[in-house]
């Protein structure tokens, strides 16, 4: 049953159940003590964003830094060697909350030799690219190779989102945050609940065309002309997939079911996370994960949707989206929704299927600054430190 956010005391009542599941865990499962331990301990790197490995590939590792570039090395516990496998610091604007923020392999890797970055640049204009690459001669990929397939106007230095990944149905799909500043106040109704921009928004297109992309079937407003920069579009974008989102910093599909789990870092109050479905809109900047704002337009969009968990203030300030552990290591994980807070360092997890809307609460505190969490081929989860360190999900 969807349930959907429509109004206040609805809200209080909603609260008044979840309060009741609070906690890391909150259900009937035994006990669970995670950890995190050191991994590939020889190695270090700058500032961190991913990691993550190639389809079908788990003899190496990939690590995506902020500011532009991807380092790859062996998946090897003692080594302690590395080397570049793309550099586009050149082009790339980094600092803050923008910079090379994402990276996608084709799922036909390396059969099909393209791969995907999502990055912000300065050229002429701030703006967020998502490019395509090819292999080049040593394996690494051809920084001469880009093709740049989109490309999005940003307002401001923060919000960017930035993550991309193929979904199991072979798009490519790519998380946006609203431009910046505080509150969206980017037009009338800010740019989460205005579909004629691909600010505050999930997006999926189809990169299988000779050039440039094609629109899947089933986005909710296929049928519109491409939504381009420096022009203003009169009819609601067909890249969109959902909308209503402030800045979703990592998110991922169940490998199992699916499912796409999104973290949507918060404004002043609350963070949250959503489970996003086609055509779904996460109610930003009319909410902040169940909290309505309020003094602020946000236009008539219906059925605004509740996050699955949220948390306030006293356990974190900036959600970090993770996976969902379908490893062996940890039996008592499988199947639940891991996820962390960049600031406080915490992690917790919980079983998907949760209803809307828990309160959590307590949580492992890591010590780790947590810009991203990484999903090995074997399901096993990692943790990336901006920092510069890695580290391996334990638990027991």
């Amino acid at each position: 049953m969807t349930i959907l956010r429509s109004s206040a005391s609805y809200l209080g009542a909603l609260l008044a159940v979840a309060l009741s599941l609070q906690g890391c865990g909150g259900d009937d499962v035994p006990p669970l003590t995670l950890g995190v331990q050191r991994a590939f301990p020889n190695l270090s790197f700058t500032k961190p964003v991913a990691m993550l490995q190639a389809p079908g590939d788990s003899s190496r590792w990939f690590v995506v830094e902020q500011g532009g570039r991807v380092i790859v090395f062996n998946n090897d516990p003692a080594t302690s060697s590395s080397s570049i496998f793309v550099d586009i610091i050149a082009r790339v604007a980094s600092g803050g909350e923008m910079g090379l923020l994402g990276m996608a392999f084709h799922p036909d890797f390396p059969g099909n030799p393209r791969v995907y970055l999502s990055y912000t640049n300065e050229t002429s204009g701030r703006v967020s690219r998502i490019s395509e690459f090819t292999l080049g001669v040593g394996g690494n990929l051809d920084p001469a190779s880009e093709q740049i397939l989109l490309v999005i106007d940003q307002p401001d230095t923060n919000h960017k989102g930035g993550n991309i990944a193929f979904g199991p149905d072979r798009f490519l799909y790519i998380g946006m945050g609203d431009g910046g500043g505080a509150n969206d106040q980017h037009g009338l109704i800010g740019n989460g609940q205005l579909m004629t921009t691909l600010l505050g928004k999930m997006l999926r297109i189809d990169v299988s065309p000779a050039t440039g992309y094609g629109i899947p079937p089933g986005n909710p407003f296929i049928g519109s002309p491409l939504c381009v920069p420096n022009i203003t579009a009169t009819q609601k974008c067909p890249e969109i997939y959902a909308s209503g989102f402030r800045n979703p910093w990592r998110w991922s599909f169940d490998r199992k079911t699916g499912a796409l789990w999104v973290g949507d870092v918060g404004q002043d109050a609350r963070e949250e996370i959503d489970r996003v479905v086609r055509g779904g809109n996460y109610g930003w900047r009319c909410f902040e994960g169940t909290l309505l704002t309020t003094n602020v337009p946000c236009g008539s969009e219906p059925n605004l949707l509740p996050p699955v968990a949220e948390y306030g203030r006293s356990v974190g300030t900036s959600v970090t989206g993770g996976y969902v552990y379908r490893g062996q290591a940890i039996p008592g994980l499988f199947g639940r929704y891991v996820f962390g807070d960049y600031v406080s360092g915490r992690i917790w997890h919980f079983v998907t299927e949760t209803q809307p809307t828990r309160q959590i609460t307590g949580g492992f505190a890591s010590g780790l600054s947590i810009a991203s969490f990484g999903e090995g081929n074997d399901g096993e989860l990692y943790v990336v430190d901006y920092g510069g360190l890695l580290y391996r999900l334990t638990g027991s």
